[in-house]
């Protein structure tokens, strides 16, 4: 371990690679046989687990627990304290071919504050997912999701709402919930969800 990454309590295991050029926040963890790419960017306190792979142009934020055999490709960006499940697949064009270079097709994905993603789904390029997002086990997100929906299934569709606490949420015909794990109020009007600040 370098100099620099002990000031910084900066854990990489010995079978990772870091590129030369890459960004790491304090206190960042990457695990065994994991690949960090030169213009990555990774934040502090992260967890990456084993054969996670970052591209170049990946930013991920704060407080990020990414879990086993994930691969980040150019074009994702993460904001702080999401979770990424095991095998999560990310993609970063929406045709590919192995014959036609699409490079200058890549396609932006963008996941907010707190979005969390089951393991084995798959994101496809080009999406945003909006805070506090939850994305089920096995499924396929095509489209945008507004912030604190719940979905799953192949295509993903909305089954729910979500807290930022991650307990879902029950609406009255009022359109009020409070989150059963945290206590906070939440307003559910024309279809997006708030937190009712107090």
């Amino acid at each position: 371990m370098s100099l620099q990454y002990a000031e910084l309590n900066i854990t990489v295991h010995q079978t990772a690679i870091v590129d030369e050029g890459a960004v790491i926040g304090k206190g960042t963890k990457i695990w065994h046989f994991s690949h960090i790419s030169s213009q990555a960017q990774l934040g502090e306190n992260c967890n990456l687990g084993q054969n996670v792979f970052v591209d170049n142009n990946v930013v991920v934020g704060n407080g990020v627990k990414i879990q086993n055999n994930v691969s980040l490709y150019n074009g994702v960006i993460i904001s702080d304290e999401c979770f990424i499940g095991p095998s999560a697949v990310f993609t970063n064009v929406l045709n590919p071919r192995s014959s036609v270079v699409r490079k200058a097709e890549f396609k932006q994905t963008v996941l907010k504050r707190g979005v969390t993603i089951g393991a084995n789904a798959t994101i496809v390029c080009g999406v945003t997912l909006g805070a506090y997002a939850f994305v089920g086990a096995g499924a396929v997100v095509a489209a945008d999701v507004v912030p604190h929906a719940i979905v799953a299934g192949v295509p993903a569709k909305q089954i729910g709402w979500m807290s930022a606490y991650g307990e879902k949420l029950t609406f009255d015909d009022s359109g009020s919930a409070v989150c059963p794990g945290s206590g906070k109020e939440y307003q559910l009007t024309n279809g997006l969800v708030k937190e009712v600040i107090k």
